[in-house]
């Protein structure tokens, strides 16, 4: 009788493990990103490196699935520069060459997004690329 207790403790904590690491460490893929098309595909709370430089962002273009956390990690490299998205009131503060700052928001619409530098004539030279929320 003791070993059959001990034996159902035992498959009951085995169970319980089980559980516990499958919702506590579901894996997060890396993102993809295809040698010279720009993009990125997420899969929700992974971070995005987003940098700014020369009236240019690298990534062009950010894929997210409608709910995801986004979370972009903006580097200004050559001038002063930010990261814009209206439509989710998403911002970075103006940032100096070799400043960078993380900023979070939910992308809890569909559509196509523009994100744009608001410094000077930055936007209008070019700098801006597509956050598109499928």
């Amino acid at each position: 009788m003791r070993t059959l207790i001990t034996f159902i403790v035992i498959i009951a904590l085995v169970i319980i493990g089980v559980v516990w690491y499958k919702w506590s460490y579901a894996p997060i893929a890396q993102p993809t990103n295809s040698p010279g098309e720009g993009t990125i595909t997420t899969l929700p709370l992974q971070t995005i490196v987003v940098t700014g430089a020369d009236f240019t962002y690298n990534p062009k273009e950010i894929r997210v699935k409608q709910g995801d956390t986004v979370k972009i990690a903006f580097n200004s490299v050559g001038g002063l520069h930010d990261w814009i998205v209206d439509g989710f009131n998403a911002r970075t503060a103006r940032l100096q060459s070799g400043q960078s700052e993380t900023i979070e928001f939910v992308a809890s619409k569909t559509g196509t997004f523009e994100y744009y530098c608001s410094v000077g004539s930055h936007r209008q030279m070019g700098m801006v690329g597509k956050l598109i929320v499928e």
